[in-house]
């Protein structure tokens, strides 16, 4: 475990990992403590029950669910220090309703919304001073929900695990964002699991986005599996674009997760005047718009500077005077308490 280092406040005295804080990137620190709990497959997780211990590796059968069949999914949220010194969370609830809704689909019993909600609290509670200082990054933090029982035929785990584990962060990219948009790999089919957070969505594109970065790229820009015509996602969140006083961006359709930023982003907009369409986004709407950015709790708001499809490559607009930029500041001022929260989507952690 991190020594704590001690480091002044408005509110007086803050005990924080020892840290370069200054230098945080979105790499792997692990936070001290974790939390675990754990159900048989045809029972339920009950509020209350479950335990912080210190961060460890866990034992797992090799006949596992998760590990022979991917049974299971991951959330992601931050917790954001005020210049006060208190914490916030971002819209928990909002992710454990969606972990329940991957849950029904993988067959796996779920914490309720209250049980998940105080998982987290008490993990952020336990890693408080793993919490970075205002405008230093955030804590973020990531649950589990896996098929921890053995398991040989194609049926759901004997034993399920919930879990959540953190690690502080800075920035997940370094400035905007130029794109790749590939046409040969999918990141999700109709009738498929892109629209839920399962681990399995993710690995299958790593191929994709290493070919893109070896070339100089960010990420990569994956369209539709049937017409290879219109935009879905980027390999981890979603995607905006801005023609005039007009937000767009591709609507749910079972092959786009349903982020909670990109929904807390269309609201601020629509707070602000905005016109928000969520609708089918040709790719050759792209070669005529104003700005095109990224949301995702990992990469908030990012703006997107160019966007390559096979020979032709389309500059953005990026900087102070954008949206995006407005947008961005709206959205972590509300999660660092910086601005009044008037929508009631931030949690403290007592």
């Amino acid at each position: 475990m991190a020594s704590p280092t001690q480091t002044k406040s408005n509110s007086g005295v803050e005990k924080y990992a020892d840290i370069n804080w200054d230098e945080l990137g979105f790499d792997l620190a692990p936070a001290d403590y974790m939390y675990v709990t754990k159900c048989g497959k045809e029972e339920y997780f009950t509020n209350g029950v479950g335990n912080i211990i210190p961060y460890a590796n866990i034992a797992i059968s090799p006949f596992a669910g998760i590990l022979n069949y991917g049974q299971g999914l991951l959330e992601g949220l931050k917790a954001y220090r005020r210049d006060d010194g208190r914490v916030l969370l971002f819209r928990p609830e909002q992710n454990a309703q969606r972990m329940q809704t991957g849950a029904e689909r993988l067959c796996m019993p779920s914490p309720s919304i209250e049980h998940f909600v105080e998982a987290v609290k008490q993990t952020v509670l336990a890693n408080k001073h793993w919490v970075p200082p205002p405008r230093k990054g955030s804590l973020y933090v990531r649950p589990l929900l896996i098929g921890s029982g053995p398991v040989l035929s194609l049926v759901t785990a004997p034993e399920i695990s919930f879990l959540i584990h953190a690690c502080p962060v800075g920035n997940y990219h370094k400035g905007p964002l130029n794109l790749l948009v590939e046409d040969k790999t999918h990141r999700a089919t109709p009738g498929g699991t892109g629209d839920i957070k399962t681990i399995t969505n993710y690995s299958p594109v790593y191929k994709a986005i290493a070919q893109a970065k070896a070339r100089g790229f960010s990420d990569v820009l994956f369209l539709d599996a049937v017409s290879k015509k219109y935009i879905e996602e980027v390999s981890s969140c979603n995607i905006f674009i801005v023609k005039g006083n007009v937000i767009s961006t591709p609507a749910i359709c079972g092959t786009i997760l349903p982020g909670i930023t990109r929904k807390s982003i269309i609201e601020i907009a629509l707070g602000f005047g905005y016109q928000v369409e969520e609708r089918v986004i040709p790719l050759e709407d792209l070669f005529d718009v104003d700005e095109v950015f990224c949301t995702g709790t990992a990469v908030v708001v990012s703006p997107v500077a160019s966007i390559t499809y096979g020979d032709k490559r389309v500059e953005y607009k990026t900087g102070a005077e954008t949206v995006s930029k407005k947008l961005y500041d709206m959205l972590t001022g509300i999660q660092t308490g910086r601005i009044e929260d008037k929508m009631g989507w931030t949690v403290e952690i007592d």
